[in-house]
């Protein structure tokens, strides 16, 4: 396997319309690297320029320490999964996962070695003798994964293969390329516009917007340290709540939105980082399961209480999500579906302070 270096990369089409912006970053060797972000944020044509599908316009990059912007994508030795399957409709799928061996010249028992080791892998030996239209979405995205397990190439690159499968495939499938990825110690660059899918397959994780890297980090870490309020916002679900306040500029470090609805008194922990912030406007944001019904003993101290009417009410099973409005701007909260909460009647809701985010009204970068 290899590792991956962008360095300084753009993409600038005709017309001087910029698709990538100055991306930087490395893929290690075996790691599984996520792209996300929205639709149009540059993600695939990265993932395009790695496969050398797309001339990058400046910038450098490497393939297991050598530079391949001028290399030809057969001779990258990079495999690719498509969104749309890509697979030969006359073709079985043995022909489908052995077309690119023969290719290549490849003598006919070790083609047979190859397609029957990652059939076995991907259960598909039974399928061997079936076209596509005779195959489920979840059985053709897996030919696909095979045809691309059987080049052993450096390094698997996959564009959105998920998307065109339904919800329980999706979850399924996503497993099963976990799997595979700590099954073969592959180096692979995954691009999807799920954040679910980011977080939950992802060594590392680079979200996009517009074109530019806004973060690269463990999801984790994403999730519970963002850069901007847009990572913020984008990873986690349901979404970060947000809203706009300003800090008192005397006295305790409170938190109060323009017309006092919301009022939350800050611990000492914040006045290090946010006390220069006195009497500026800035964003707080919320995760849903900072909001809660009710506080854990002993736990009095960091939260603060605010009341409000409940105008959605979504039970998900093993929690219920609660939509209300704060200054005219729709909150959501994730409680545990033990509580019975009702609509149109005050309810009491407390914030945990100590999880609050912090954004510049103006950069929009974090201020924690």
């Amino acid at each position: 396997m290899a590792d991956v270096t962008l360095r300084n990369v753009c993409k600038v089409y005709e017309g001087g319309n910029t698709a990538v912006k100055d991306v930087n970053f490395e893929i290690k060797d075996r790691e599984f690297v996520v792209l996300v972000g929205p639709s149009g944020c540059g993600k695939s044509t990265t993932l395009r320029m790695i496969a050398g599908l797309e001339e990058i316009s400046t910038g450098e990059l490497f393939i297991d320490g050598k530079k391949v912007n001028d290399v030809s994508p057969k001779d990258r030795d990079i495999a690719m999964v498509f969104q749309n399957y890509a697979l030969y409709p006359h073709m079985t799928v043995y022909e489908n996962m052995a077309f690119g061996l023969k290719l290549r010249k490849f003598p006919k028992e070790e083609i047979a070695m190859r397609v029957n080791e990652a059939a076995k892998i991907l259960n598909l030996e039974e399928y061997l003798q079936r076209k596509p239209k005779a195959l489920s979405g979840g059985q053709r995205q897996r030919v696909a994964v095979g045809r691309a397990i059987v080049r052993k190439p450096k390094v698997f690159l996959f564009d959105e293969p998920l998307s065109n499968l339904d919800a329980k495939l999706r979850v399924q499938m996503r497993t099963e390329i976990s799997r595979l990825h700590q099954r073969l110690e592959a180096t692979m660059v995954y691009v999807t516009h799920d954040q679910v899918e980011a977080m939950t397959m992802g060594d590392k994780i680079v979200v996009m917007k517009d074109g530019i890297v806004q973060q690269i980090d463990a999801p984790l870490n994403l999730y519970n340290f963002p850069a901007n309020k847009f990572v913020a916002g984008f990873i986690g679900s349901p979404a970060m709540n947000f809203i706009k306040g300003q800090l008192s500029a005397e006295g305790e470090l409170k938190f109060k939105t323009n017309g006092a609805e919301l009022e939350l008194i800050l611990p000492d922990s914040y006045i290090e980082k946010l006390g220069s912030r006195r009497g500026k406007e800035l964003w707080l944001g919320l995760r849903p399961e900072d909001i809660t019904e009710t506080v854990p003993a002993g736990a009095e101290k960091n939260f603060s209480k605010f009341e409000t009417v409940l105008e959605v009410i979504e039970p998900m099973g093993n929690e219920i999500f609660l939509y209300f409005t704060v200054e005219g701007i729709q909150f959501t909260s994730r409680i545990a579906s033990r509580t019975k909460p009702s609509l149109n009647v005050k309810t009491a809701l407390y914030l945990d302070h100590t999880k609050c985010h912090f954004f510049s009204t103006d950069t929009e970068e974090t201020l924690l």
